[in-house]
């Protein structure tokens, strides 16, 4: 065998496995109503197209028959067989697979009531129906059948097309805002809590000719541990929360409690004479 035959042998070999053409003998379809009576049934032509189309009612039901022959031989299954629903208007199409026996003999229905997920949304245009056959020992092929018109398809609608319609207007309202006091009854008020420390100021310029070591380090923590509470009411006023000023509140409380010991105890030994 030469380099040529080498070469040629795909090609030959391409050849003899689409040497068969696929064809459909018999086609014929059936429109029933949905109490089976039989509305009309016809032989579909290959060569002439039907002057009707296929009128559908929205409970009518289609059916479909035909065969799968081999070219002057007897009848194939071809590896696949679809019906193709297609729509020129809008160019949606559905590609539905139909069983074929070994033999090549093929039944196809469905019933408008309950149409296949594959059937494209209809409109006032007729749907183009054609048969494809697929096969890897022959050639494919694809045949017209017939113009289908089914009920105009209705708009769907989603379980959550309510929740995308606009909502009203949420109308917030808001608190009024904090009524202050009259600037009087502030003053007032005020003076009753810095009135402690008045009343400290007092004491400390009549103890002051008799206790002259009135700001000494013994007596001055004490002060201090005071103003460090008033400082701390503030801050609960403006900041803090009633567990942190409970908090912060004993720790102050008990310095200012251990320097007033030794503050009094300071002042006794100053006024008894004693180091």
């Amino acid at each position: 065998m030469g380099p040529l035959s080498l070469l040629l042998l795909p090609l030959a070999a391409a050849l003899a496995v689409n040497a068969g053409q696929l064809s459909i003998q018999s086609p014929r379809f059936t429109v029933l109503s949905s109490d089976g009576n039989q509305l009309r049934t016809e032989q579909i032509s290959l060569s002439k197209k039907a002057k009707e189309p296929v009128t559908l009612g929205p409970t009518d039901s289609l059916k479909l028959t035909f065969q799968v022959k081999e070219e002057g031989g007897e009848g194939v299954q071809p590896h696949q067989t679809f019906l193709r629903f297609y729509d020129e208007t809008t160019g949606e199409e559905g590609i539905q697979p139909v069983k074929v026996t070994a033999s090549g003999k093929a039944k196809f229905d469905f019933n408008m009531a309950r149409p296949p997920a594959s059937l494209p949304p209809s409109g006032a245009a007729p749907l183009k129906v054609s048969l494809i056959l697929g096969s890897f020992v022959h050639t494919p092929a694809t045949v017209e059948l017939f113009d289908l018109v089914v009920p105009p398809s209705l708009s769907a609608v989603h379980p959550d097309e309510q929740t995308f319609h606009p909502l009203p207007e949420i109308q917030h309202t808001f608190r009024p805002e904090q009524k202050v006091p009259p600037k009087a009854v502030s003053a007032v008020f005020t003076g009753i809590v810095l009135s402690p420390w008045l009343v400290l100021i007092g004491l400390w310029g009549y103890l002051q000719p008799r206790v002259p070591h009135l700001f000494s380090l013994s007596i001055l923590p004490f002060t201090v541990s005071l103003g460090a509470l008033e400082a701390l009411l503030l801050w609960y006023w403006v900041e803090l929360r009633l567990g942190q000023i409970l908090l912060y509140g004993a720790g102050a409380a008990f310095v200012a409690a251990v320097t007033g010991k030794q503050a009094l105890v300071s002042i006794g030994e100053h006024r008894t004479g004693r180091k």
